[in-house]
């Protein structure tokens, strides 16, 4: 980030302290947006910190001086973790990583501040960093003008163990990831008008497995009623659903108990004693540890602290609909129409065959439901070892994997919360789009045969994310983000609600509003049904 042409900019935080980021500029010179980052929300989660809550910063912490102030020009630290396809690369982690990204726009704010765009990073709550933003040309160029906060927070191993021996523990929190982007949301909501934002109006929003935390922290806030202050004023689910109901305590124990053995720490010890010893080992060997494992996905848990055992009930049953009125808090989800390419590169089956695409699905979500879904997918088998031939929508069992995986993520899961709003009177609170278009750009990541795939998208919400748009993808970004910036808003709510249909950006740059795809819709209808 510091590479790119900038000039130190002075922030006085009051009671915080003194801050220094950067300002950045284009190729004349011109001020394009203010940022700092890496700013702490929480002291460090190490040593005997590790797997509990977030501590929050003391009153009394003050980030610098005036004459001495705190330098926040690089990023946020990288949680410890595997890249993609399993690369570790130790030298690039910080396991002290709870801290913020804060993008703030030149110029003067609205009256009441900024609006402020909460942005919860993807990665399959396994990997990611909010280092990989880019919005100077978002915030300098398009119609969308907002204080952006992006934190980082703990991560598979270190963010999202859980185990029902653990839970006995008082030092000992499951599901600390979302720990970390609460305390990350209150921090904000604490300190952004220092940044000359509003703490009024923060939209909570986030990409594929952000967008699924985004979920889990608004009915997180909405359950709590008045036990947690009334933060979140809208949300953006982007390439998410609500997911599956996560797994019990108890039905994470055998991933827990495979962990011990891979790092050959006794199941026989106390609790307190495997906690200590877990606390004792280096990053990189849990890490490595969790590559070893055939349960390699640390995802949440139904612990009913943080995530309660209601989740899909309370959607069904209008209970969810119910307080998301009463607070008049609107959804804005959606969906790329081909997601399912990159989705069917994250840990495929091993072998062809439905027993080997049970157990891989067995690896992220409840037996239970898996079980339901493949049902519905495979009606003809009985179970899950007399193999049944494939669906002709499928051309091989990867394309099966990768399809089903992409329908329980999103597609399905978005339509089953869709719906559910829907009939519960709350549609009007719904914000629904899909694309399918994507900028030139992504051909240097993705082939053109994969169309708008997943995270294509980020050089539209990003606009170009760090890379540079055509003149006429400047238009096609610029056209879909101003209904955007009026979401964000106080004064509106956005452009459209999804009675007035899905807002669709067709694969020729032009935006209309048209009917669900119906394949699509029957096919959420009856992955929601089943289960």
């Amino acid at each position: 980030m510091s590479k790119k042409p900038s000039k130190p900019y002075h922030l006085d935080l009051q009671f915080r302290g003194h801050i220094e980021g950067l300002t950045y500029l284009d190729s004349a010179s011109k001020p394009l947006c203010h940022f700092f980052g890496g700013v702490p929300y929480a002291l460090p989660p190490l040593g005997q910190f590790r797997f509990q809550k977030p501590r929050s910063l003391p009153p009394c912490y003050r980030y610098g001086t005036k004459r001495n102030p705190a330098r926040f020009t690089g990023g946020c630290g990288l949680c410890p973790q595997a890249g993609w396809g399993g690369k570790i690369d130790e030298n690039t982690w910080d396991e002290d990583c709870l801290q913020s990204n804060v993008w703030v726009p030149v110029g003067e704010a609205p009256e009441g501040g900024w609006p402020v765009l909460f942005w919860i990073h993807g990665g399959f709550l396994q990997l990611g960093t909010p280092n990989d933003l880019d919005p100077r040309f978002l915030l300098s160029s398009s119609p969308l003008k907002c204080i952006l906060v992006a934190p980082s927070y703990r991560l598979n191993i270190l963010g999202f163990l859980a185990s029902s021996t653990l839970s006995s523990q008082p030092t000992f929190s499951a599901n600390a990831g979302f720990w970390d982007q609460r305390l990350a949301l209150q921090w904000t909501y604490e300190n952004i008008s220092y940044f000359g934002g509003n703490a009024g109006n923060i939209t909570v929003g986030g990409y594929s497995a952000g967008s699924h935390s985004v979920f889990h922290q608004l009915k997180y806030e909405l359950d709590a009623g008045e036990r947690e202050k009334k933060i979140i004023k809208r949300v953006m689910m982007l390439s998410n659903g609500p997911g599956l109901q996560p797994k019990s305590l108890g039905e994470a124990e055998a991933q827990y108990e495979e962990m011990l053995d891979v790092l050959k720490i006794p199941r026989t010890l106390a609790p307190g004693e495997q906690l200590a010893r877990l606390r004792a080992l280096s990053a990189k060997t849990l890490v490595q540890a969790t590559q070893g494992m055939k349960m390699h996905q640390f995802r949440a848990a139904t612990d009913g602290v943080f995530v309660q055992p209601d989740m899909l009930n309370a959607l069904s049953s209008g209970a969810f609909a119910a307080k998301l009125k009463a607070r008049n808090i609107h959804i804005m989800l959606g969906e790329c129409a081909d997601e399912h390419f990159v989705y069917g590169t994250w840990y495929p089956p091993s072998s062809p065959g439905l027993q080997s695409l049970y157990e891989r699905l067995c690896v992220d979500y409840p037996a239970v439901y898996v079980r339901a879904i493949l049902s519905y997918y495979f009606p003809s088998s009985s179970s899950t070892s007399s193999p049944p031939p494939l669906p002709h929508k499928f051309n091989n069992w990867q394309h099966a994997f990768s399809h089903i995986y992409a329908h329980i993520q999103i597609h399905s899961l978005l339509r089953g919360l869709s719906s559910s709003l829907t009939a519960h009177t709350a549609s009007h609170l719904l914000h629904r789009y899909r694309i399918e278009w994507r900028a030139g750009c992504i051909d240097k990541k993705y082939p053109k045969a994969w169309g708008a795939t997943h995270t294509s998208d980020m050089a539209i919400w990003m606009y170009g994310n760090g890379e540079e748009l055509s003149a006429q993808e400047k238009e096609v970004a610029g056209e879909w983000l101003g209904p955007v910036a009026g979401f964000l808003s106080e004064k509106a709510e956005g452009g459209w609600v999804s009675e007035e249909g899905v807002r669709t950006l067709k694969a020729d740059g032009k935006i209309v509003f048209e009917k669900d795809n119906k394949g699509l819709e029957e096919e959420g209808s009856g992955v929601w049904d089943a289960l």
